[in-house]
């Protein structure tokens, strides 16, 4: 049996114009603290990033920041976290929230999210993994990509033998529940990056 005990939660590194996001970011936040789960984000301390990292650093948690060196202005990264690691680009950052995650978070956000959300789908679709994914549909933000997601295998371009396994919650305090689940179904084994991925990132 496997337990989550490092997230990697991806999201937009601005508010949105939904209350609700940043609501959900720092619950969230508060949810990984109080359940001794590591936070590993993209580093950054404005937007939906700053509020999840600070509101589990407010309730005790620990934080793992990484973010390439030209980014660490424009996003302002975070100082108080316990950990920054500053990364040459943007293959090596993704590479490390991997390696340092049990299971991956999509709260709302733009294009980045969405690319490093999408790729952890096609490792996960190719067999190169099987850590939990789970979109957090906060106010149905994420509906349009299950809409597209549902046309892409009712077209056969997502095969019946390479599904896309994607968790979904509604609601911040379904998501620990729902990886954690979904982690004690999932062979120790068969949770790492495969090495010849690895080097080629």
């Amino acid at each position: 049996m496997n337990t989550i005990k490092t997230v990697c939660v991806y999201c937009g590194s601005g508010p949105g114009t939904n209350p609700s996001f940043v609501q959900a970011a720092t619950a969230l936040g508060k949810s990984l603290a109080e359940n001794g789960v590591r936070l590993v984000y993209g580093g950054g301390s404005v937007g939906l990033m700053g509020a999840v990292a600070t509101s589990a650093l407010d309730h005790g948690g620990a934080v793992t920041g990484i973010i390439p060196d030209f980014l660490t202005a424009r996003e302002n990264a975070l100082s108080r976290v316990q950990e920054m690691i500053v990364t040459h680009d943007m293959h090596e950052r993704k590479r490390l929230m991997f390696e340092r995650s049990d299971a991956f978070i999509a709260l709302p956000g733009g294009i980045g999210t969405l690319e490093e959300l999408v790729e952890q789908l096609t490792w996960q679709q190719l067999g190169r993994h099987s850590k939990p994914i789970l979109l957090a549909n906060i106010d149905g933000f994420w509906e349009p990509l299950l809409t597209l997601l549902t046309h892409m295998r009712a077209t056969a371009f997502i095969r019946p033998t390479l599904a896309v396994d994607i968790l979904q919650a509604d609601h911040v305090e379904d998501i620990l529940p729902k990886l954690n689940a979904a982690a004690a179904k999932t062979p120790p084994d068969s949770k790492q990056l495969a090495p010849d991925v690895a080097r080629r990132l």
